[in-house]
């Protein structure tokens, strides 16, 4: 039982302004096995009035960029020297297989801190140019009050890609992490204390609803970096855009993973079983759609369904599980309605689907066939273990079909052929793409086209989303670089 009574604002271990308290549920047992404040709107003043007065008044926005790059470092350190505690944290909160936790969640979280860092080091802050006028120097700046609003499904990776970012930049922070798994940002706390960063630059208020969007809304907040949903990121970008603030908006996806004829089948599933159904399918960037052509169609099938059957699904702090738990009782039963859901729509489930255990919020993985692109299992983002094998005539009908979505996100095709493969990558309308592979990499943009996202974090892109350029024209001539 992992019990909190503070929040962290302004530096320091403070008390809620209310009583009300996030119980947090083990996925796989259904007891309760952890317990945080949940911030209330008073919260949320105090935590934004803490980084605005860190912003306007203290320090961090001037600091040498290459001290604050430093300050990035250090916790990059701090978190892998810590990585099995949280790890095992995330596991207990949101049900993540522990291996993933420690090399997908932890260990890319600490891989995108150290980028940054380095990153930070070796940025261009200023620039000047020869003007017609005389000489423009091109600064960057930060942003100012960032409110950073993290999802339960990849808490640590997620939250680095946002404050990494704005903590290089010279920003201050208000983070709000899910109320289904508050509990693995306590020690992140804990390392922004131990790594230097001056008090009110990062404040972390868990809540629920209520509180973000009394966070997104608040007057004395910049810039707003969300992941989620799409009908909450409509949400939030109305807001941002009546008060004509800045935002982030990494939302769903529905992406599609095309299997041309030349693909080895074994070696394909090998790496898709991973791309498709990581973390039970519960990521923004799975291939949940499966597009095989005709000729090879139910070769595809057998071999996905073959593959999602021999999956380990079990307890998630076992390091021989492949699949655990969903996150919680009411997303099983959305996994559920949706596997009924293809039934009625005429799609073929050919495994998986069912509850294994008489206890904790399992569904085995879901292979459908018979798909038709205008079936709503294809169309909707279902985040779970759910796959519809999907049908196509030629190269051309399965590009057609991959960018037949509301969606763009991210995809991958499978084939022999580099090149070919690489043609492909370029005619489909997503953000992030792989070619034989897939992952999200520190070092490139992440974001989506369509109802995706709006903006992108990661890589140079996802720090310049945190800075402001501010141009000043002045005599003499253009000769510097720094």
């Amino acid at each position: 039982m992992t019990v909190h009574d503070r929040l962290f604002i302004d530096g320091d271990w403070t008390e809620s302004t209310g009583t009300a308290t996030l119980e947090v549920i083990s996925p796989h047992t259904e007891e309760v096995v952890g317990r945080t404040p949940a911030g209330t709107r008073k919260d949320i003043d105090r935590a934004v009035a803490a980084a605005r007065r860190a912003f306007d008044q203290g320090p961090w926005p001037h600091t040498d960029p290459g001290e604050r790059a430093a300050a990035v470092g250090r916790i990059a350190g701090l978190l892998a020297q810590r990585r099995d505690e949280v790890a095992e944290l995330i596991t207990e909160e949101m049900g993540c297989p522990v291996t993933v936790s420690r090399l997908g969640q932890v260990g890319e979280a600490q891989a995108v801190w150290s980028w940054f860092a380095e990153l930070g080091a070796g940025f261009t802050w200023e620039d000047e140019r020869a003007a017609p006028m005389g000489t423009v120097t091109v600064r960057r700046e930060p942003v100012g009050v960032v409110a950073a609003v993290v999802p339960w499904n990849g808490p640590q990776i997620v939250v680095a890609g946002k404050l990494a970012a704005a903590l290089v930049a010279g920003c201050t922070a208000v983070v709000k992490p899910s109320p289904l798994a508050p509990l693995d940002c306590y020690p992140l706390a804990e390392m922004i204390q131990e790594a230097g960063i001056p008090p009110g630059v990062v404040n972390i208020v868990p809540g629920g609803a209520d509180a973000g969007a009394h966070l997104v809304a608040h007057p004395g907040v910049d810039m707003v970096s969300f992941t989620g949903s799409v009908a909450t990121g409509r949400r939030i970008g109305a807001v941002c855009g009546e008060h004509l603030k800045r935002c982030t908006l990494e939302l769903g996806g529905k992406s599609a993973a095309i299997v041309l004829d030349d693909a080895e089948l074994t070696a394909t599933m090998g790496s898709l079983r991973t791309a498709a159904l990581i973390n039970s399918g519960q990521t923004c960037v799975a291939q949940t759609r499966v597009l095989a052509s005709r000729a090879r169609y139910d070769e595809v099938v057998d071999a996905l369904a073959e593959t999602a059957r021999a999956m380990r699904t079990g307890d998630p702090s076992d390091p021989a599980t492949e699949l655990g738990p969903l996150v919680s009782e009411s997303q099983r039963e959305r996994v559920e309605g949706y596997v009924e859901l293809g039934r009625k729509e005429g799609a073929r489930l050919v495994t998986g689907g069912e509850r294994p255990f008489p206890r904790g919020w399992y569904v085995t993985p879901a292979v459908f066939a018979d798909v038709a692109n205008d079936m709503r299992i294809a169309r909707e983002e279902i985040f779970g273990p759910v796959l519809s094998v999907i049908p196509y005539d030629d190269e051309d009908d399965a590009v057609r079909i991959a960018n037949d979505s509301e969606f763009g996100l991210a995809g991958s095709v499978w084939t022999a052929d580099r090149e070919r493969g690489l043609a492909v990558a370029r005619r489909v309308r997503t953000g992030t793409y792989g070619v034989n592979t897939y992952g999200v990499q520190a070092c490139a943009p992440l974001g989506g086209y369509k109802c995706s996202g709006v903006g992108r974090e990661l890589g140079p892109e996802g720090l310049e989303s945190y800075l402001e350029c501010k141009s000043i024209l002045h005599e003499g001539t253009a000769c510097t670089t720094t």
